[in-house]
């Protein structure tokens, strides 16, 4: 078990652990003995099994609390809605997010505007809210003063109070909103909504995944759109506009195909025949880049396609609940009637909606007929604009038999990054979920209906969820993970959701739907994830390849897995610890006094680990870490929510570690600190650091220094202790065997392009290779066969091995070499990939050796010797002889994307389905009611439409 980290650094860094237990001392140059601190320490075991329990209870405790709030605002809506009379001629002046705190040329507050205070909160991302109100957003698409939206505003006002008192009972609470079924969106608490470039409000509530999830049952969709050539112009981009709504309203718990037709029947993605594919961010987008390839050409065929349709719907196990087949046209003009008698009456299982494309009504009849006679809507499209409220429709059609039966299913999101709800002002590439509810009309005489009133919600950073279960508590190398029943993951170390982009970082386009298999690859039995997706509790042991500092460093670990599920939630929770790390703790008993006064190091040390929730209490708000966590131990705030194991530890180790400090003052008074040190710090698993930078070192260059000052500060965050992860020196040195030192470079700039030791000749002698693989990898799409493609973790990696070469000094550690000898000058899109690539892993038997490296006509001599007692290796070799490679040993690995894309791993379908109900008024299809097809209409239609084609 790892208790200290002793480090000195130079031009790299020199890490020795200290392995501590009941039989063993403390390294010689550390002021203290362990029979110093024997009297007040104890040795305590961590019981996986109970921790993963403990640590669901919390996570349980904390997300049932979030549903409760999310009860009481749907109660408060829907009673509301019943006591209240529609009044088309209301008025009613409201706070427009828009419009608040604006004035005209003469000063005065515009219409919807007014005074509105808003204050800075860091608890709400340092914006300014008003958290005594909320108020109300509307996209620039919908009127703000139609009568529908003026009555739904009006009769929302209560959730006002809701609003507040959840969020006193509950100060943990992020946003709270309501989602109307007419557009607008009531949140808290009250913003400034600020609008893109060209003064648009794009957001519409209604197509975020958690109002749709709760509005509708999970479902499985046929979109069928018409590609013959009376579609070309602006009926294909309208169509195509069309397909991309429909496709957003969809989320991972749906599943879709998209077909094309003219006079045959063509899959948009051929891989995809005759199967449903699960409707997750990564295949959706894909869809997307396929439909803008779609042109018109050919007859419309409809008949052959509606029986692929059926046939899917009939034969492929997709969401087992709703089914629908949109049907996107300009026009109907096929005898269909039979394939709905074959495939689809009596029962009328699979719903239908039909979208009319452009302006020409001459087969709106046979179009509604369609919807009308299998329980679907029917709508006109003719302009680009009416595309999103016409797709919405089907959501309420789908929505009612849940309404009618009045099921207030909660639903949990997957995990999002919702850059888009505050633009620019507020953007978060924090990973949320979010939990929400329908809100229903209770009114008896709309009951067949099925009103849909809208959505209640709120957001949870999981970040916040993981807080729950410390780092600290499981060890360098152990872990805590979530997933929810797609196997998909929410929160986990090793999951990468952005890569950069130019200078920017950018969400992945398939960052929530990254498999836990594709995290935890060396299950290669998917045992874990399995038992988790099912919502079993249980162990597992696994013998893992993990690669740590960014995938360049392969380490062979012995993992344990625990975990359970989540109650009342879609989610499980996992837990991994290491063999041989994280399985004993130090537990030592010392007085409040004596931490306080050990524990004097920059308080900016202190910052980055959570001691005590100080964000909760207002009041509590004024406090540091280390004010807060004192006043705690004194009794002063026995309110104040703290960790008591973590604050025991750090107190502990405050006190042990404090004569350190009066050992380096020695060694700077008496002149004893050896050339080239500049920085001595030391950390603890609690977090603890005590960096000491004062050793300045003449030996060290301007840009040296430069370096140093930037090691071990608050934006260094990689080398230091947070909340959620150990630093990579402290994780390096656990492997690192007791009695040698560990060096670790700060820079981690890599080799040289002419340094030789790129030659794999060299590594054959020193190092055996090991395969990692990437899942999550983002590779170049500049041509269009796999081999090209470039994974974002290119190169070389070296675990373990610091060189002497070309007779100069040239000291590297860990190395990630320069992948291909010509840069492209245009950068290339980057796109989801899957790679292989091999890390290396040190040989410590390889003492000594020496051959020669030919390089072409010229050959040179070298020599590799290992430094005893570190992981250094001196390699000398002669200085001509440019033997300068430049390799790519990273393979794309030419992943068959549509077996991916198309793979039905094993998933748990949501609990509750509702997909029908006998009372659903199916005559509401986009008309005034529903319509027969009788052979006299369609003979007219028909011929209607030669006669204008001719």
């Amino acid at each position: 078990m790892l208790i200290h980290l002793y480090s000195f650094r130079l031009q790299l860094t020199s890490c020795q652990p200290h392995i501590m237990s009941h039989h063993t001392s403390l390294n010689p140059c550390f002021p203290l003995k362990l029979k110093d601190v024997e009297p007040i320490i104890k040795i305590i075991e961590v019981d996986g099994q109970d921790l993963v329990k403990d640590y669901s209870d919390e996570i349980e405790r904390m997300l049932g609390s979030k549903m409760k709030s999310v009860k009481r605002l749907a109660e408060s809506a829907e009673d509301s809605d019943l006591y209240h009379e529609f009044n088309a001629t209301l008025e009613f002046d409201y706070y427009n997010s828009m419009m608040i705190n604006t004035a005209d040329e003469d000063g005065n507050y515009v219409d919807l505007g007014g005074e509105f205070p808003l204050e800075e909160n860091e608890h709400f991302n340092k914006l300014p809210v008003n958290t005594q109100m909320s108020n109300i957003q509307v996209p620039t698409n919908v009127y703000n003063k139609d009568p529908n939206i003026l009555n739904a505003i009006y009769n929302t006002e209560a959730l006002n109070d809701v609003f507040i008192s959840n969020f006193q009972k509950d100060p943990t609470l992020t946003w709270q909103y309501f989602g109307s079924s007419t557009g607008f969106f009531r949140i808290y608490p009250g913003i400034k909504w600020t609008p893109d470039s060209n003064g648009v409000v794009a957001f519409d509530c209604r197509n975020r995944n958690w109002y749709i999830q709760a509005a509708t049952s999970p479902k499985d969709i046929i979109i069928m759109v018409d590609i013959s050539g009376s579609m070309k112009g602006l009926k294909m981009t309208i169509a195509k506009h069309t397909i991309n709504t429909i496709l957003d309203t969809l989320g991972e718990n749906d599943f879709v195909n998209v077909i094309a037709y003219t006079d045959y029947v063509r899959y948009v993605e051929p891989c995809f025949r005759g199967t449903l594919v699960q409707a997750d961010l990564d295949n959706r987008e894909h869809f997307k880049v396929l439909v803008e390839e779609l042109h018109v050409k050919g007859e419309a065929k409809i008949k052959n396609a509606m029986k692929e349709s059926f046939k899917i719907l009939n034969e492929v196990s997709g969401s087992m609940c709703n089914q629908a087949i949109m049907l996107i046209t300009d026009g109907a003009m096929e005898d269909f009637e039979s394939v709905f008698e074959e495939f689809n009456w009596p029962e009328r299982r699979v719903r239908v909606f039909t979208y009319l494309i452009g302006r020409e009504m001459t087969f709106a009849q046979n179009t509604k007929w369609i919807a009308c006679n299998n329980k679907g809507y029917y709508t006109h499209i003719s302009t680009l604009a009416d595309v999103q409220e016409n797709v919405m429709e089907y959501l309420h059609v789908l929505s009612r038999p849940m309404v009618i039966n009045h099921d207030h299913d909660i639903i949990w999101t997957e995990a999002y990054m919702d850059s888009v709800l505050f633009t620019t002002k507020a953007q978060s590439l924090l990973l949320m979920t979010s939990v929400a509810m329908p809100v229903f009309s209770k009114k008896k005489e709309t009951l067949s209906h099925g009103i849909l009133l809208g959505v209640v919600g709120s957001d949870i950073p999981l970040m916040e969820v993981m807080k729950l279960a410390p780092r600290y508590m499981l060890g360098a190398h152990g872990y805590a993970f979530l997933i929810n029943n797609n196997g998909y993951i929410l929160a986990h170390p090793d999951l990468r959701p952005l890569y950069k982009d130019g200078k920017k970082l950018k969400p992945k386009p398939n960052y929530n739907s990254v498999d836990l298999s594709e995290v935890e690859w060396e299950d290669t039995d998917e045992l874990l994830r399995t038992a988790m997706v099912k919502g079993e509790t249980g162990t597992l042991s696994l013998n893992i390849r993990a690669s740590v500092d960014k995938g360049k460093r392969p380490l062979y670990l012995t993992n344990e897995y625990f975990y359970t599920n989540i109650d009342d939630t879609p989610f499980s929770f996992g837990m991994a610890l290491t063999k041989g790390h994280g399985k004993l703790m130090f537990m030592g008993n010392v007085s409040v006094e004596e931490g306080e006064v050990s524990h004097n190091y920059p308080q900016h040390r202190l910052e980055i680990v959570t001691y005590c929730e100080t964000d909760i209490d207002p009041a509590h708000r004024k406090y540091s870490q280390l004010q807060a966590a004192i006043r705690y131990l004194l009794g002063k705030e026995p309110d104040l929510e703290c960790d008591e194991v973590l604050l025991s530890q750090t107190l502990f180790d405050a006190v042990v570690t404090a004569p350190l400090e009066a050992y380096w003052n020695t060694l700077m008074l008496n002149d004893r600190v050896e050339p080239g040190v500049e920085t001595a710090f030391l950390g603890t698993r609690s977090g603890l650091m005590r960096p000491r930078s004062e050793f300045q070192s003449k030996m060290l260059s301007e840009d040296d220094c430069s370096l140093c000052r930037k090691f071990l500060t608050p934006a260094d965050k990689d080398n230091l202790f947070t909340i959620d992860h150990f630093p990579l020196w402290y994780r390096l040195a656990v492997e690192n065997s007791p009695g040698k030192f560990y060096y670790y470079p700060v820079n981690d700039k890599g080799l040289t392009e002419h340094t030789f030791l790129q030659s794999q000749f060299i590594l054959s002698f020193l190092f055996f290779r090991v395969s990692l693989f990437d899942y999550q990898a983002m590779c170049k799409t500049g041509h269009h066969h796999a081999s090209s493609a470039r994974p974002l973790l290119s190169g070389l990696a070296i675990s373990g091995v610091a060189t002497l070469c070309n007779v100069c000094v040239c000291v590297c550690v860990c190395v990630c070499v320069v992948s291909s000898a010509h840069k492209q000058k245009k950068v290339d899109a980057l796109q989801p990939c899957d790679t292989a690539y091999p890390g290396f892993m040190y040989d410590p038997s390889v003492r000594e050796a020496n051959s020669l490296i030919k390089c072409g006509r010229c050959q040179k001599m070298f020599v590799v010797q290992q430094i005893p007692d570190s992981n250094l290796v001196l390699v000398v070799t002669q200085a001509y002889c440019d033997c300068s490679l430049f390799l790519n040993i990273c393979e794309h690995n030419a992943t068959v994307k549509c077996n991916r894309m198309k793979s039905q791993k094993v998933r748990r379908r949501p609990e509750s389905c509702h997909a029908y109900h006998p009372k659903e008024n199916a005559k509401d299809c986009g008309g005034a009611a529903a319509i027969s097809l009788s052979l006299s209409l369609f003979s007219a239609s028909l011929l209607v439409s030669l006669v204008t084609e001719y």
